[in-house]
């Protein structure tokens, strides 16, 4: 403990200081992180140790003296860097392909189709997308976390969905056929097939 007259610099951190900013930085944003690298990556246990990754990483590093945004996307870098040499590192595993398919329901069907179309998504426009879907960063601290412009942004978020309403086309026609129907939120009804 510091002495009551001591009194750091700006920009230094006590070691109290340091592991209360990396707690409020776990606590607000371990969820977001979380459902991020799960988007990307596709696994929650991997996810999960990623997750911890990026709060050990934060945590090792000290938290940069900035306004919340700033912090928030700083921990997005970590985690979308973290989630990038992951996949990589995946790319060079043998793919393993399941022998046996099940029979799933229509909405599970849907959430594969979306899965495999944000997988089709060029890398910097599935950064992008679900770093404002899942994760939901503002496009100033995404532009921060991807290190690019806002309006590059802009322009990679409105690619993306105009790419997967596209690809997702035959998915929702699929369902139609089917019958399938979907309730509104708060509707009550449930999915007839």
């Amino acid at each position: 403990m510091a002495p009551e007259h001591f009194r750091p610099a700006p920009g230094f951190f006590t070691l109290e200081s340091r592991v209360t900013d990396v707690e409020r930085l776990y606590a607000a944003h371990r969820n977001g992180v979380f459902r991020y690298l799960r988007r990307i990556i596709g696994g929650n246990e991997a996810a999960d140790d990623l997750t911890q990754e990026v709060f050990l990483r934060v945590s090792r590093a000290g938290v940069p003296d900035a306004p919340e945004p700033g912090r928030r996307a700083w921990v997005f870098r970590i985690a979308r860097n973290l989630a990038l040499n992951h996949v990589r590192d995946g790319r060079r595993r043998p793919l393993t392909i399941a022998l046996v398919q099940a029979a799933v329901p229509g909405t599970q069907e849907l959430s594969a189709a979306l899965q495999a179309a944000i997988a089709h998504l060029s890398e910097e426009d599935r950064d992008v997308f679900v770093l404002r879907e899942s994760a939901g960063l503002s496009y100033q601290e995404i532009a921060s976390t991807c290190e690019m412009s806002v309006e590059a942004v802009r322009a990679r978020l409105h690619r993306a969905r105009q790419s997967l309403r596209q690809e997702l086309g035959a998915s929702f026609q699929l369902r139609d056929q089917r019958g399938i129907r979907c309730a509104a939120a708060g509707d009550g009804a449930r999915e007839e097939s």
